[in-house]
Formats: C-alpha cells, sequence, structure tokens
C-alpha cells in the first residue's frame, strides 16, 4: 500500500512539474500566432486563427538561412574541436599514472569552477590577437577551447571503465598510439561522446554573451543575435521574436529527441565508471 502511494506521489509531482516547465513553451507557440493587437488584448487565451504570417516574417527579416549557416559552423567547429582534442586528453591522462597526470587532470577540473565573466574580457582581447574576432570560424575556435575541460572530465572517467588488456594486445600487434586510439578506443567511447555532442550543441546554439563578444558583423551572427536584433530601443516585436523563437528551437528539439538515449546512457555510465 505504501509502494503504490509513493508511485501515485510521485507521478503527481512529475506532472505538477511538467506542467511547470511545459507551460512557458505553450504560451510561446500559440502567441508565436497571434498579432500584436491579439497578444496585447490577453497573452492567455488561443489564437483567433492558425496565422502563420508571423513566421514568414520572422524568416525573411532575421535572414533565418544565413544565421542558421553562421550557428551551424560555429556549433560544427566547436563541437569538432573538443571531440577530438578532448577525448585524446582524456584517454592520455587515464592511462597514465603519476602525480603529473592527475595535477594536469585537476587543473582542467578547476578551470571549471572559473565564472566566465572573469576572463571575458582577456579572451576577448586574446581573440582579436590572434585573428579570430569577427568569424564564425573564429568563434567555433574560441567555444572549442573553452569547452575542453568538462569533455576531459566526462572522458577520463569513461575510460577507467574500458580494460587496459585492450592497449597491451595492440601494442603487442604492432599498433601505433594514434591508430590503436582511433579504431580500438574511440569506438569504445560512443556513448559518452554522444553526450558531449548534445550538451555542447545545445550551450554553442543557443549562446548569447560569447558571440556578441565576438562578432561584430551583423552578416555573420548567428541565430540568437538575429533574433536579439527584434528588440528595439522603443519598441519589441513579440510576435516575430516568438516565432522566430520557436523556429531557431526546432533543429535542437529534434536532435535532442532522437539521441536522448544516448545522453543518458553517457552520463550514467560516465558517473559509474569514473
Amino acid at each position: 500500500m505504501n509502494r503504490r502511494l509513493y508511485s501515485v506521489l510521485s507521478l503527481l509531482v512529475l506532472a505538477v512539474l511538467s506542467v511547470y516547465f511545459l507551460f512557458p513553451i505553450y504560451m510561446a507557440v500559440i502567441n508565436s500566432f497571434k498579432t500584436q493587437n491579439e497578444m496585447f488584448r490577453s497573452v492567455l487565451s488561443l489564437p483567433g486563427s492558425l496565422n502563420f504570417d508571423n513566421y514568414v516574417q520572422a524568416f525573411k527579416k532575421a535572414n533565418m538561412l544565413r544565421s542558421a549557416w553562421n550557428t551551424v559552423i560555429v556549433t560544427v567547429t566547436g563541437i569538432a574541436g573538443i571531440v577530438l582534442f578532448s577525448s585524446m586528453a582524456g584517454y592520455k591522462l587515464s592511462r597514465t599514472p603519476g602525480k603529473l597526470s592527475q595535477t594536469i587532470f585537476m587543473l582542467f577540473v578547476a578551470s571549471m569552477l572559473i565564472p566566465f565573466q572573469t576572463i571575458m574580457v582577456t579572451l576577448t582581447k586574446m581573440a582579436k590577437d590572434l585573428g579570430l574576432q569577427g568569424s564564425p570560424f573564429g568563434l567555433g575556435v574560441v567555444c572549442a577551447g573553452l569547452g575542453v575541460s568538462m569533455a576531459i572530465f566526462l572522458y577520463h572517467g569513461f575510460v577507467k571503465g574500458i580494460p587496459r588488456e585492450l592497449d597491451e594486445s595492440a601494442k603487442i600487434d604492432g599498433c601505433g598510439e594514434f591508430k590503436m586510439f582511433y579504431t580500438i578506443i574511440f569506438p569504445l567511447l560512443l556513448p559518452i561522446t554522444f553526450t558531449i555532442i548534445i550538451l555542447n550543441l545545445l550551450w554553442l546554439w543557443n549562446d548569447f554573451l560569447l558571440p556578441v563578444l565576438l562578432l561584430t558583423d551583423y552578416r555573420k551572427y548567428t541565430l540568437v543575435l538575429t533574433i536579439n536584433m527584434f528588440f528595439g530601443k522603443y519598441s519589441r516585436e513579440w510576435s516575430l521574436i516568438l516565432a522566430s523563437l520557436i523556429l531557431s528551437s526546432i533543429p535542437i528539439v529534434v536532435i535532442f529527441a532522437i539521441f536522448q538515449r544516448w545522453i543518458i546512457q553517457g552520463i550514467t555510465d560516465g558517473a559509474v565508471k569514473g
């Protein structure tokens, strides 16, 4: 009886939390179909009709294709750099015993505790000096540098669950270090790699502060910065803002829905093996 009551209470709490988190999304969706007058009359009411004019205008005014392409460049560059370097570093640090290896790993972990606001001025100046400011590719390179610490932490814990005998067998067969890693070890890291890709995809796709610091030309803006242009000094086009937000979130929601099983598996395995 107690177990059944606990199960019912758990479902009720989860249902309340679901409504709490989904309600803002519901409000954004229904108001994205309204005109400005309808929205100002009542934000809680349903739209009188499914008017897709807001989506058409938002797509054109925000130049969604160009902004989406810039966002893809930033995201792909950042994730590729994070996965490439973090996987090798996490593997090597995990497999190398000694105080030096442990110290380097702890430095990466400690860097995760530093607030971005404390380094953003210096980081912006360094990016400018290195010629990385003003381009989506340069922004992706900077993002890769900022994202490696968390990825190394996750890879480091996951690699501990892979038997060392695989490394030794590959070396006996004459396999080199890089070939062994990419043909034997890296395929075994796919669960945590999917997790790292999705987590960083959510970050890079929705990031605002770093792009606004490094991107100076509106033609190079990402989706988030382009949508922000709808916020005028004296007026805000809320119907277009909501429509553009819904459009920009569709790709990320679809990708997350497809790969959510691998995300949960990767985080769980990494935590247990760490």
